[in-house]
């Protein structure tokens, strides 16, 4: 997982839409005298400038204004009026407009669930003179249609105060739906803790770009932050600092409830890492009997890895390792339960394929879905495990091809490869935060890759899907997070949802640059990259 050496084709329709937009709204595009262009309405964001890029974009036809007049229509369903209501949470600050969420009408924005080629994600977002509808199989669909919405109107309609607008939505027809069903973020809060406000925060940052798993690595050396009954010092004890010696904190089963509730409200699946045998000094410090030689160390806030283990050779260990996992399993709604087995140097290795083959089953037996780092497949994945790979390029032949094998014989892989979507690597080696050991990762090397084409050997049926894992040794609030995530987040979001076909950096650079106002209208803090061609913002 981490390796850690600190220890401590442009698109042809582009032109055409935007004359097509630029005649719906009566704008001259040749021979306007200064004094017009000076009071001319603002042409609306073009449909094919969003990011992730949409499947398939057919611009044209008259731009749809949200004005004071506007509802937000939706059938009868509970799933499609929350949608409505979050959409209307959004539009009201920077609107000023009551834009009540109704059953009933027509025109305005309307959300209809409805039949179609949209899969359980996809949408479709019709826009025109007399409204904007977004039509989807299913209610993530709506949501995801709904963050399309957004970056098709004004960047300032983010802010939380009343702007003048005008709020228009340009004409033509998105057809949508991801490449792969996994697109995932994961947040360590074991290295450093964050409160449930900042995962908040966090959560509704990756929702922006349609991804649909939060992983979050709740337990490692530096501390243990889910509350755990059978357990009680695992958070007490074990989640009492963090690195650097700072107070750390745990989530109660409270706490952890409204996050995964929160997530939920977001179309995301929380998916609980507990990570064993290594990365557990902080349960190892909290209960000397999981300790071969019965003796509790201290806790730890420093940042090697590889040091720790479980006793694997007790039955204590596997009472308490069904113990948490039966308490976690129960707290968490999705199907998936994420089982570390990375880097546990202290464990031999016939003792590791021993734990495995022991710990994968109690899994199941309660209701969930392995998941392991790719050093699972250094033993034996259960039947319908996944693996997730975080390999660098100079991760050896063999070590590739091991995994690219269980691949081949049905083991499903995400890709997280370190030196491409490790978000907290630093940029260059000036940044002030990150670490480096997977190398510098710039904005390009974190978009211009292929997933499904990534590992020699791995069947592209095999891919799951990405996920953008951060680290958190040396980030330690949601400035930092943020930071570190941005500009890199939305092109593995992108690399997630979009068709290969779609992918080209000389695009994706422009559309990237096109966010910079949406984020800071957000009040995102993030990296002004030397490969993006940033807008100038300080006029």
């Amino acid at each position: 997982m981490r390796e850690r050496c600190v220890r401590p084709h442009h698109r042809t329709f582009r032109l055409l839409g935007s004359l097509l937009l630029a005649t719906a709204l009566g704008v001259s595009v040749t021979g306007a005298a200064p004094a017009a262009a000076e009071n001319r309405t603002p042409a609306p964001v073009p449909l094919d400038r969003v990011v992730p890029a949409p499947a398939s974009v057919q611009p044209g036809g008259s731009p749809y204004r949200i004005t004071r007049s506007t509802h937000i229509r939706t059938d009868g369903s509970r799933e499609a009026r929350s949608v409505g209501q979050y959409l209307a949470d959004v539009l009201r600050p920077s609107t000023g407009y009551r834009l009540p969420v109704t059953t009933h009408g027509h025109g305005g924005i309307q959300l209809r669930l409805g039949k179609g080629p949209f899969g359980d994600e996809g949408y479709r977002l019709r826009s025109g003179r007399s409204g904007v509808t977004i039509t989807a199989a299913r209610p993530a669909g709506l949501f995801h249609g709904v963050q399309t919405l957004r970056q098709l109107l004004p960047s300032a309609v983010e802010k939380d105060t009343v702007q003048p607008g005008p709020w228009l939505v340009a004409g033509g027809t998105i057809e949508d739906r991801p490449r792969f069903r996994w697109r995932g973020a994961m947040l360590d809060v074991s290295r450093h803790f964050f409160s449930v406000a900042e995962v908040k925060r966090y959560i509704d940052r990756i929702a922006l770009y349609k991804l649909n798993k939060l992983h979050l690595h709740l337990s490692d050396d530096q501390g243990w932050r889910i509350a755990i009954d059978s357990w009680p010092r695992l958070a007490t004890y074990g989640g009492s600092t963090e690195v650097g010696g700072g107070p750390g904190g745990s989530y109660t089963k409270a706490d952890y409830k409204e996050i995964v509730r929160y997530a939920a409200s977001r179309h995301l699946e929380v998916v609980p890492e507990i990570d064993m045998p290594g990365h557990t000094n902080a349960a190892l410090a909290s209960y000397a009997p999981l300790n071969c030689d019965g003796v509790a160390p201290p806790l730890y806030t420093g940042t090697a890895v590889g040091f720790s283990s479980l006793c694997t050779g007790k039955e204590i260990t596997y009472d308490f390792v069904e113990d948490v996992i039966r308490e976690v399993a129960a707290l968490t709604p999705g199907r998936y339960l994420h089982i570390g087995g990375d880097e546990a140097h202290a464990t031999p290795h016939d003792e590791y394929v021993t734990f495995m083959d022991r710990v994968q089953p109690v899994v199941a037996k309660y209701g969930k879905t392995v998941i392991g780092w790719h050093q699972l497949t250094g033993a034996d994945p259960a039947p319908g495990a996944l693996v997730q790979y975080w390999g660098l390029d100079r991760t050896s032949d063999a070590e590739k091809e091991r995994v690219a094998a269980a691949a081949r014989n049905g083991t499903g892989l995400i890709l997280s490869p370190a030196d491409r979507v490790y978000l907290d690597m630093k940029y260059d080696r000036n940044t002030p935060l990150g670490l480096s050991w997977a190398g510098y990762v710039e904005v390009q090397r974190s978009y211009d890759w292929d997933p499904g084409a990534y590992l020699p050997g791995a069947p592209a049926s095999a891919i799951r899907g990405v996920e953008a894992p951060l680290w958190t040794e040396t980030l330690e609030n949601s400035g930092h997070l943020e930071f570190m995530a941005f500009p890199r987040l939305p092109g593995v979001a992108e690399l997630g949802w979009s068709p290969a076909a779609t992918h080209d950096w000389a695009d994706y650079r422009e559309r990237l640059a096109a966010q910079a106002p949406r984020w800071e209208a957000l009040g995102i803090g993030y990296y002004r990259s030397p490969q993006v061609p940033w807008p100038d913002t300080t006029g």
